[in-house]
């Protein structure tokens, strides 16, 4: 089966990674930063040596969004950035083939354990079942 596996942030994360410390994020060491680099790098070495990677990416920081919808008179309503209210969001996702949910949660946990500064905000790590056709619902 094939397992959406993500991980979240906000835009005061990735500004941490830069070194801009908030309320809600201490800011990174070029240190710490190479160690969660270091750590995602084993993790896909690892998945695509055993065949359970799919695919995986981390994700532009949430400025780079842009919300695609439609108006009240069918046209686009078009918004760059996040909204205001808008808390965690997607970061960085993994496309996974295991053979269960079990195994899919060994490697959730894992990635759950990278390593990051002492106060930083923890997100955990969703799992979300990929449907093999309109018939799963």
């Amino acid at each position: 089966m094939k397992y959406l596996v993500m991980v979240q942030g906000t835009q005061a994360d990735y500004e941490a990674m830069r070194g801009k410390a908030s309320a809600d994020s201490p800011a990174w060491s070029e240190q710490e930063i190479q160690a969660m680099y270091a750590f995602m790098s084993a993790i896909n070495d690892d998945l695509a040596e055993s065949g359970e990677m799919v695919d995986g990416q981390g994700l532009a920081e949430p400025a780079k969004i842009r919300h695609v919808g439609l108006g009240a008179d069918g046209k686009a309503v078009i918004t760059d950035g996040p909204y205001s209210e808008t808390k965690e969001l997607l970061a960085g996702y993994w496309v996974l083939d295991c053979a269960s949910l079990d195994r899919v949660t060994e490697i959730a946990e894992r990635i759950a354990r990278c390593p990051q500064p002492a106060g930083a905000p923890e997100y955990p790590v969703v799992i979300r079942p990929i449907l093999d056709g309109a018939g799963d619902i």
